[in-house]
C-alpha cells in the first residue's frame, strides 16, 4: 500500500507511515490553527515544526522583534474580465482558504495593512496567465494575497518574487466547484532576502489545483503549502523545484489534508544542492482522515547533491485513519551526482561542463514541463545553467 525509500548520501532522511494518534502528522495537526499570533508560543528551535530552521536567520519574524517599514511592491497584470482589487483587513474574502498554522504566518496575518484580491468569474477560461510581480527594495514587510476562481473557471497564475526583503506572507487560493487553477510561484530573490510564506488552497467539488513552486534565491526561504478539500472529487498536484547554493537555507513544508471522500493528491519535489553550507529541507505531510474514504495519494522527494558540504533533510509522513482508500504511498531519496552518467556523455565527445548541465537538466525536466509557459520554462532553465556555471 505504501512505499518508502531512503538513501542518506550526504544527507539525513526519514519516513513515517502511521495510524497512531501520536504520529508526526497528528502532532502537526493537533495545534489548532489561529489568526491570533498570541496563540503560538515563540519557537526556540526544539519544536518539531522548527527544528530544521535556523531561527537566528529569520530576522525577528518568529519572535515579534521584526519591525515593518520595508518597501514591497505588488503589481498584477491580468487578462480582460479578471477583477483586481486592493482591499483592507476587513474584507470578508481574506482567510477563507486556510488559517495560519505557525507563529510567523499568524504574525503576517496580524500585521499586513493591504491585501490584493484577484477574482476570476465563473465559467471564464483565460487564454493568458495572470502575472503577479512581488518586488522588495529592502526592509521588513508583511503581505496577503487572494486568488479566487468561480465555478468552472480556468486560469494560470504566475507569482514572481524578486529583489531584497524580509517578507512574511499568506497566499490564499480558493478554487470553485469544477474550476481548474494552476499556480507557478517563483522565488528568485537576491542573496540577502528572507521569505517565509504559507500557501493555502481550498479545492471545491470536482475542481483541480496544480501548484509549481520554484525556489532559487534568498538567504532563507521557508514555504508552507497547505491543501484542503471543500467537496468530493477534488484533485491536487503539488510540484516543486529548488536549487540550493552555498550558504542558502531552503525549506518546503507541505501538508495535504484529505478531509473529504474521493479526492486525489500527487506531490513531487526535486532539488539540487551545491556548495558549502547549502541546506535544503523538505517535509511532506499527508493526512487521510477517517471520513476521507476513496482517497488516492502519493508523495515523492528526490535530491541531487552536486558537491561536498551540502545537506538535505527529507521527511515524508503519511497518516491513514481509514482503510477504505484507493492508494497511498511516499518515497524519498537523496544521492550524489552520477559519475557514470557523466563518463558516458564525455566518452561520446561531450565536454565535462556540458555533460554536467545535461544531467541536471534531465533531473529537473519533468517538473519544468509542468509549468506549461515557455517563457517561464526558458528562464528557469537558464537560471539552472547559470547556477552550474558559477560552481565551475
Amino acid at each position: 500500500m505504501a512505499e518508502a525509500q531512503n538513501i542518506p548520501v550526504g544527507s539525513t532522511t526519514a519516513g513515517t507511515i502511521a495510524v497512531a494518534a501520536d504520529s508526526t502528522v497528528a502532532t502537526r495537526m493537533s495545534a489548532p490553527p489561529s489568526f491570533d499570533v498570541a496563540d503560538f508560543p515563540v519557537p526556540h528551535g526544539r519544536e518539531e515544526e522548527w527544528r530544521f530552521t535556523p531561527l537566528e536567520r529569520l530576522r525577528g519574524l518568529h519572535d515579534g522583534t521584526a519591525e515593518a517599514g520595508g518597501v514591497l511592491t505588488v503589481e498584477v497584470t491580468a487578462p480582460e474580465g479578471v477583477t483586481v482589487e486592493t482591499v483592507d483587513r476587513t474584507d470578508a474574502r481574506l482567510g477563507k482558504a486556510g488559517t495560519p498554522v505557525d507563529r510567523v504566518a499568524a504574525q503576517a496575518y496580524s500585521s499586513f495593512e493591504k491585501a490584493s484580491v484577484v477574482s476570476v468569474p465563473k465559467e471564464a477560461v483565460l487564454t493568458e496567465p495572470i502575472r503577479i510581480a512581488v518586488h522588495g527594495e529592502g526592509g521588513t514587510a508583511y503581505g496577503h494575497q487572494v486568488v479566487e476562481l468561480g465555478a468552472f473557471a480556468e486560469a494560470v497564475v504566475v507569482i514572481d518574487h524578486t529583489g531584497d526583503a524580509v517578507l512574511a506572507a499568506n497566499v490564499d487560493f480558493v478554487v470553485g466547484d469544477g474550476a481548474k487553477l494552476t499556480v507557478v510561484s517563483v522565488q528568485d530573490w537576491d542573496d540577502t532576502a528572507v521569505h517565509v510564506s504559507q500557501h493555502n488552497a481550498r479545492i471545491g467539488r470536482d475542481a483541480s489545483f496544480k501548484s509549481v513552486v520554484v525556489t532559487f534565491g534568498g538567504d532563507l526561504v521557508r514555504l508552507n503549502p497547505q491543501v484542503q478539500y471543500a467537496g468530493t472529487g477534488g484533485e491536487a498536484e503539488l510540484f516543486g523545484l529548488y536549487f540550493t547554493d552555498a550558504g542558502q537555507h531552503q525549506e518546503h513544508r507541505l501538508l495535504v489534508d484529505h478531509n473529504t471522500p474521493h479526492c486525489k493528491s500527487n506531490v513531487a519535489y526535486k532539488g539540487a544542492l551545491q556548495g558549502d553550507g547549502a541546506h535544503a529541507v523538505w517535509i511532506g505531510d499527508v493526512l487521510i482522515q477517517a471520513a476521507a474514504e476513496g482517497t488516492d495519494t502519493y508523495e515523492l522527494n528526490r535530491n541531487l547533491v552536486l558537491t561536498d558540504g551540502a545537506r538535505v533533510d527529507s521527511v515524508p509522513n503519511l497518516e491513514i485513519e481509514t482503510g477504505e482508500i484507493v492508494g497511498a504511498g511516499h518515497a524519498s531519496a537523496t544521492g550524489r551526482f552520477d559519475d557514470e552518467q557523466l563518463f558516458y556523455l564525455m566518452s561520446r565527445g561531450i565536454p565535462a561542463g556540458e555533460a554536467r548541465r545535461l544531467v541536471v537538466r534531465g533531473f529537473f525536466a519533468e517538473l519544468v514541463q509542468q509549468i506549461g509557459l515557455p517563457d517561464v520554462e526558458e528562464r528557469l532553465l537558464a537560471k539552472i545553467d547559470a547556477e552550474l556555471e558559477a560552481s565551475v
